[in-house]
């Protein structure tokens, strides 16, 4: 009995403890998710309330929350959001701007809840608060991230793949907008404090095209545009024309950093910086760099504005614009005399003359190219002596 009293007992507890703790931290982490999962509800209407304050509402037919064990995926059936005061237009209309999309997907990590990425998918309609749709959307691809809080967000992202946006009129539809890749991007510039945050942001267009806009945009181009925008004093949800007002009165500003457009032979580089009047239009100077200009000027109608007759006897211009060719000409005549007279007998090569005579020869990537000024006075864009188009106010 005494040997049988010596022998070893066997131990199992080292073979259940790995077991027992795999359980416990498997339960912990299964309560940890529906906890995590319980509270989207709370912080979506929390986020929602928040962005009505700023004009924009979000409404879901349905909505669900998956992804176990380790994301949170929230799925919204149908959506429709609605965009009030977005636009110094829809600010004075009071009408609402109402999308409508088939699903939109949201996802993050469990343990990581402030990055959030979504998918979206098409198409979308366009509506004027309860008019019929004026314009549909779809994309091959469409997606966003967010990261940071709610409150202070760090960097919004939004990507689409083959974006098109066709108008929807008479029962028909025409295009408006086509592109191969579309892509912006904004962050808070590093260094940049929450009581004085800088913006910086990149917006990338490949092979977009947009219809009955502008003629120089019918053509397929690629841009690269990156800008600064400075004077936000905080992050506090409002509609875009208040926090415009609020930069005008700061003294902010829209620093252009870098931009390039193609367009086949025609490249465009520009810098700048842009301010805001008090009646809220832009004002400032771009300064650009233009290879193969020549291509631009019928673009721009600057051929048929020497092609009108010249001003009549009592001194008023036909039309509005035989004002702006008597300043050409007259600026041409005094650097080479007999030069306007050349202007008019060819009105292409005119206008270029006189563009390029008032700016200065540069290079361009390897080619040709002039320097020249892009001025935007109270809203009105000015090239040279030519007002080429009018930007509405911003608040």
């Amino acid at each position: 009995m005494d040997n049988l009293d010596l022998a070893p007992r066997r131990r199992f507890h080292p073979i259940f403890i790995p077991s027992v703790l795999l359980l416990g931290l498997a339960v912990a982490w299964s309560a940890f998710w529906f906890y995590a999962a319980s509270q989207v509800d709370e912080k979506f209407d929390g986020w929602r309330a928040r962005e009505a304050k700023s004009g924009r509402t979000y409404e879901c037919a349905d909505r669900s929350v998956a992804g176990y064990p380790f994301r949170l995926e929230v799925r919204c059936a149908r959506p429709v959001i609605s965009l009030n005061a977005q636009t110094a237009a829809q600010l004075a209309s009071r009408t609402p701007l109402v999308a409508r999309l088939e699903e939109i997907l949201a996802v993050a990590q469990v343990y990581d809840p402030t990055r959030v990425i979504a998918e979206f998918k098409g198409p979308a309609t366009l509506a004027d608060s309860a008019q019929p749709p004026f314009a549909t959307a779809n994309w091959r691809i469409g997606r966003a991230s967010a990261s940071g809080l709610p409150s202070v967000p760090q960097q919004v992202s939004l990507e689409f793949d083959d974006p098109a946006v066709d108008r929807l009129a008479g029962g028909g539809q025409t295009p408006l907008l086509r592109a191969k890749h579309l892509e912006w991007h904004g962050r808070l510039a590093e260094g940049s404090t929450a009581d004085n945050p800088v913006l910086e942001s990149v917006l990338l267009l490949q092979g977009a095209s947009i219809q009955g806009v502008y003629p120089l945009l019918v053509e397929p181009f690629d841009a690269d545009v990156r800008a600064q925008l400075r004077g936000l004093r905080d992050f506090s949800p409002k509609p875009w024309p208040e926090r415009f007002r609020e930069i005008q009165a700061a003294g902010g500003r829209i620093d252009f950093t870098h931009s390039r457009v193609q367009q086949g032979d025609t490249i465009i580089v520009a810098a700048g910086a842009l301010g805001l009047t008090p009646s809220g239009h832009l004002d400032g100077e771009l300064q650009m760099t233009i290879a193969g200009f020549e291509r631009l000027v019928p673009a721009l109608g600057l051929d048929r504005i020497l092609a009108e007759p010249p001003p009549s006897p009592d001194g008023q211009a036909p039309g509005g614009r035989a004002q702006d060719v008597n300043k050409v000409i007259g600026a041409l005549d005094r650097m080479i005399p007999g030069l306007g007279n050349v202007v008019r007998k060819n009105a292409n090569a005119g206008v270029i003359a006189g563009l390029n005579l008032l700016g200065q020869p540069s290079v361009l990537e390897g080619k040709p190219a002039r320097a020249m000024t892009l001025k935007f006075v109270d809203g009105a864009v000015v090239l040279g002596p030519f007002r080429v188009a009018q930007t509405p106010p911003l608040f």
